[in-house]
């Protein structure tokens, strides 16, 4: 996510951190280098320009040119320019009082609607809501029985049309069901266009007057750039929205999307989906967002992602393990393997670390690698792998046979291990020993 744009933007703060001190001249010249990089992304020459101006304003200033950490200040005046361009805030759901209540999805065909139905369902049912999702595209060949098969894989309730094919004609038949049966928000499934037609936004506004839904989400294609922007500026125009989701985020999304939108539309960003689970829906922060656009991290975002994946009790024994003498298994390998890929993609975790967004080493995040360690971790017994050196040749072979791998991979993955273990073990010693065996500074 951002890789690129990251990438440049650290380049052009490491280059003006390196001056002495700054001037109007680097500054200037820092703002064209900036100017170029967000036109690179797709962001929208009239948010760039907007931006742009307002960071020259700030940065040319005595705060930033007389500071004594001039770099370090005009980064926090772009990073503050960016923040305010993606918004004021977090934009949470407005939840309504009415109840059943309906939420609208809407947006061009392929932007992801229906995942991010069931995405949105199953957020809402963790905060005690009890969803039912509504397909109201009865055009695209085989729609509703996708939502039906996210609804399924999300464990949330489908409304089923029968043989209606009318749209309004099941939303009003969801409503009352919903009515009858207990649910709280129906979340209605939107038919989708190539393109923004007559037929289409008179369909949809006419669902908005019969449903009244307390949020219409514009759901945005984030890799479609500036097509995503003029799409959501022109259903704004006809149809009012309150909220965009971004979609497609852990794409080689450039950016621009992301930048533009809240901008030239005025609609706030309340969701970006980062991946295909149910999971991979996180709402907008315009501060965290903004840091990891410039390669800073978010490191709130990643302490919530573990928090969701490890359960107090067992970071609690790994912790034990780590600082006992009970040695580490591979059977806790395996587990953590197992924890850390449910927090989401390895890459977008390490982008969320200070200081490594926007410039990871090449092969940093290798899903495949990561996934080759744990087929050779799931093809050992239970035995083997709390006990390593079980592990001989013909047993190695049959994993191997088992994982798809190869001898001198599990070599690889066990001598890996070794070294972490050894390495943890020598980090308990010296914790038990209250820190004595740390190397000291000595004076000459």
């Amino acid at each position: 996510m951002f890789e690129g744009i990251a990438g440049k933007l650290q380049g052009i703060f490491r280059r003006l951190r390196g001056e002495g001190y700054l001037t109007e001249a680097n500054i200037r010249e820092g703002l064209r280098d900036i100017r170029l990089a967000l036109l690179e992304a797709d962001v929208h020459f009239r948010v760039v320009k907007d931006l742009i101006a307002r960071v020259q304003e700030r940065a040319l200033g005595e705060e930033v040119l007389r500071s004594l950490t001039p770099g370090q200040q005009f980064v926090k005046v772009v990073r503050d320019a960016i923040e305010e361009t993606l918004g004021e805030g977090t934009e949470a759901l407005r939840l309504p009082a009415r109840l059943p209540s309906a939420l609208m999805l809407v947006g061009l065909q392929g932007s992801g609607k229906t995942s991010t139905a069931g995405k949105i369902g199953a957020r809402l049912r963790e905060q005690g809501r009890n969803p039912l999702l509504v397909p109201c595209d009865v055009y695209r060949p085989a729609a509703i029985d996708q939502l039906r098969v996210v609804a399924a894989g999300a464990k949330l309730a489908f409304h089923e049309p029968g043989a209606s094919r009318d749209p309004h004609a099941i939303a009003g038949a969801a409503m009352q069901a919903a009515a009858h049966n207990g649910f709280d928000v129906a979340i209605v499934d939107t038919a989708g266009r190539l393109h923004i037609d007559a037929a289409l936004m008179e369909e949809l506004q006419r669902l908005q007057r019969e449903l009244r839904p307390f949020e219409t989400l514009y759901v945005a294609d984030a890799m479609t750039g500036q097509d995503a922007v003029r799409s959501a500026g022109e259903f704004h125009r006809l149809l009012p929205l309150t909220g965009i989701v971004l979609t497609k985020l852990d794409g080689d999304a450039r950016g621009g999307a992301a930048l533009s939108i809240r901008s030239a539309t005025g609609v706030p960003i309340k969701f970006v989906g980062v991946g295909e689970k149910v999971a991979d829906l996180e709402p907008f922060h315009p501060d965290r967002m903004a840091s990891r656009i410039l390669g800073m991290g978010d490191i709130l975002s990643l302490i919530e992602k573990a928090e969701s994946a490890f359960e107090e009790d067992e970071a609690a024994e790994l912790q034990r393990k780590v600082t006992g003498r009970e040695a580490l298994t591979l059977e806790d390998l395996r587990e953590q393997i197992g924890k850390l890929r449910r927090m989401g993609p390895l890459a977008q975790i390490l982008e969320m670390i200070p200081g490594l967004g926007g410039r990871l080493p090449e092969g940093a995040g290798d899903e495949e690698a990561v996934g080759r360690t744990q087929a050779i971790l799931d093809s050992m017994t239970a035995e083997e792998r709390r006990d390593h050196t079980l592990l001989d040749g013909s047993r190695k072979r049959r994993i191997a046979r088992g994982s798809g791998t190869s001898v001198p991979e599990i070599n690889r993955v066990l001598r890996q291990f070794v070294q972490m273990r050894r390495m943890m073990k020598g980090m308990a010693g010296i914790a038990r020993r209250g820190g004595r065996g740390l190397p000291t500074l000595t004076r000459h």
